[in-house]
Order: structure tokens, then C-alpha cells, then sequence
């Protein structure tokens, strides 16, 4: 079978990345340029910043990758696109690049869908084999998927408020160590205690998750300290807050483990490089004889290298665009 060469273009949010993938599986050159620095300073992404910033890199990031892979636009088999879930304007400069070297090129358009790049960037890692539960953890998303077969997707569980990256986020900016949360609190855990009591949130036998309230808690603890006087140590807050965190994730996906008779996990998206989640995940599996996979922590953020590997697939299953192809922001993998 011939080799199939994918150049695939992410701009969901804040990251502006172009990479060329081959047969879903190996990462032939990548190239990301992250807004971080730009919107550190506001704590949080702005969206009309992240969409001008795009629109300033996304040629440079296009002509890098080729340049590292030593290829050309006429070596490629196809071109692939995030069309969402993700900020309207950041999708839309991915989504008019992708389509206008489709157009000249005249090369096949792939949509993909930015939460089964994130899945199928396992694929880059190790090969991916079903049945399978896939934990979907992210700035956005927490989501429990059955995939009973390749590129089938089974939402089974989801968050009803808050997803798990936002809550870290929050909680960041509450406690005052910085933006991105998710990185800092998993940083400054380790160095605490589990000192104060939050609740563990919907804690019941379902696949659903809930976040706000544990949020709530760390607010309301936060500003209780603040009206008393009190010092509050960040550290074994963000240790106490992460253990909750772990300990939710954890109970919910084994339990969809167990009940669906699954012996293989992954997890994926930006959370899942929580050294936490990792080390509690990678430690039940092993326990209970489960194969467990997550992305190398290259692949975990936001990156088209993932968008590439998923494209291979999506290609099998006919999900192809054409000049219609319109972002769409508020987009579910199910």
C-alpha cells in the first residue's frame, strides 16, 4: 500500500502548527508557534489577539514544516484542517489556508475534529487497538469515549459544568502562581500537603463528571482565609485541590473500564500531561491488567501532528470538505 503523506494545519486556540504526517503514524516534521507570552499578561486567551496572531505566523509555520521535512506541497496526499470545536476566528485562518492549498493544488481537504486529533495523537506514541476507553481531559472538554472500533466514537460520560483544564485555570488565577493553571498547580502540588478538606465533586456511580463546585470551594476558601486574615499555603492547596482532581478521574474511568469490559485506556488532550493523572491512571492500569496509553508530552497540547494522525483515519471514513468548509466552533466529537 503506498505511503500516504498528510499536511495538517491547527489553529483552534492559541497555537499556530503545521506538521506533515505519514500514514497516521509518524511525525515527519512539525513546526508550532504558541501565543503563551501574548496572553499570559491578561490571564487567559484573548480571541481577537490569538485570531491576528494566526493570521501573522500561519505562512511562516506552513513554509517551516516544509522546509524541515526537505517535501513540497506536491508531495502530499491530501491536506487536513481542525474545523472545531474552537475560537470561531483562530479556526476560520487555519480553515481558509487549508482550503486554498487544496484548491491549487488540487489535493483531497480532510475536516477534522480537534478532539479526535487529540485522541489520535496516541497513534503517534503507540499504534492504537480497540476496543478502547478514551479519557478526554482538556482546557475545554472531560469526556469518557467508548471506541468500539477505529474512528468510532461513543461519548459515554462528559462534565455537566466546568471542564477539568478550565477548573485548574481558575483555581490558578485565584490562589495568584500564574497562567496557564494546569502546569503550575501540577508543579506546586508536589511541594505541599493535602491539608485542606474540598469535596469531592458527583461522587455517584455514573460517567459524568462536575467541577464547579470543587471550584466554588477553593474560591470560597480562598476569600474566607482573605476576610480572616490568614495566610493560605499555596502549595497544599494546589496539592489538596490536584488529589481531588486525580482522585475523580480516576474512580469514573475505571469504573467505565470495568463496566464495558475494556482492557485498554487512553487518555488525551492538554491535561493529560498531568504528571498526577498520568502516574494514578498508569499505576490502576498495571493493577488491573489494563493497557494504558497517553501522547508523549509533545502531543499532549495543542499541535497539528495529532490533526495529521487523525486525518489518516478520517480519510478512511470519507470525511472530506470542500470550499464550503466553514469553522465550527461549538463542534462535539459525538
Amino acid at each position: 500500500m503506498k505511503d500516504m503523506f498528510i499536511l495538517a494545519i491547527e489553529s483552534s486556540c492559541d497555537e499556530t502548527s503545521c506538521a506533515i504526517v505519514k500514514n497516521g503514524c509518524e511525525d515527519i516534521a512539525t513546526v508550532i508557534m504558541t501565543q503563551i507570552d501574548i496572553h499570559t499578561k491578561y490571564g487567559g486567551v484573548v480571541p481577537e489577539i490569538a485570531s491576528r496572531e494566526h493570521l501573522r505566523c500561519i505562512t511562516l509555520v506552513i513554509e517551516e514544516t516544509l522546509k524541515k521535512a526537505n517535501m513540497k506541497i506536491e508531495d502530499m496526499d491530501a491536506i487536513a484542517v481542525t474545523y472545531g470545536p474552537g475560537l470561531i476566528g483562530s479556526l476560520l485562518v487555519g480553515i481558509e489556508a487549508a482550503k486554498t492549498l487544496a484548491l491549487i493544488y488540487d489535493k483531497p481537504l480532510i475536516k477534522v475534529n480537534h478532539m479526535a486529533g487529540h485522541i489520535y495523537a496516541n497513534n503517534l506514541t503507540k499504534k492504537m487497538e480497540y476496543p478502547l476507553i478514551s479519557l478526554v481531559i482538556s482546557g475545554g472538554h472531560t469526556e469518557l469515549i467508548y471506541m468500539k472500533d477505529e474512528y468510532s466514537f461513543e461519548k459515554i460520560g462528559g462534565t455537566l459544568d466546568d471542564a477539568v483544564g478550565e477548573c485548574y485555570d481558575k483555581v490558578a488565577r485565584v490562589i495568584g502562581v500564574g497562567y496557564p493553571g494546569g502546569p503550575v498547580i501540577d508543579k506546586l502540588s508536589k511541594e505541599g500537603t493535602h491539608e485542606y478538606n474540598l469535596p469531592v465533586p458527583l461522587n455517584d456511580d455514573s460517567y459524568n463528571f462536575s467541577f464547579s463546585g470543587l471550584k466554588s470551594a477553593v474560591i470560597n476558601l480562598a476569600h474566607n482565609c482573605e476576610q480572616r486574615g490568614e495566610s493560605l499555603n499555596k502549595a497544599n492547596l494546589a496539592r489538596s485541590f490536584q488529589d481531588v482532581v486525580v482522585e475523580t478521574l480516576t474512580k469514573k474511568t475505571m469504573k467505565a473500564l470495568k463496566d464495558y469490559n475494556v482492557k485498554r485506556l487512553i487518555v488525551a488532550g492538554g491535561v493529560s500531561a498531568n504528571s498526577a493523572i498520568r502516574e494514578s491512571l498508569k499505576e490502576l492500569c498495571e493493577k488491573n491488567q489494563i493497557d494504558f496509553s497517553v501522547p508523549d508530552f509533545k502531543y499532549c497540547t495543542d499541535n497539528a501532528s495529532m490533526i495529521g494522525a487523525a486525518a489518516y483515519f478520517a480519510f478512511q471514513h470519507g470525511e472530506l470538505a470542500d470550499e464550503n468548509l466553514n469553522a465550527r466552533p461549538g463542534l462535539n466529537l459525538v
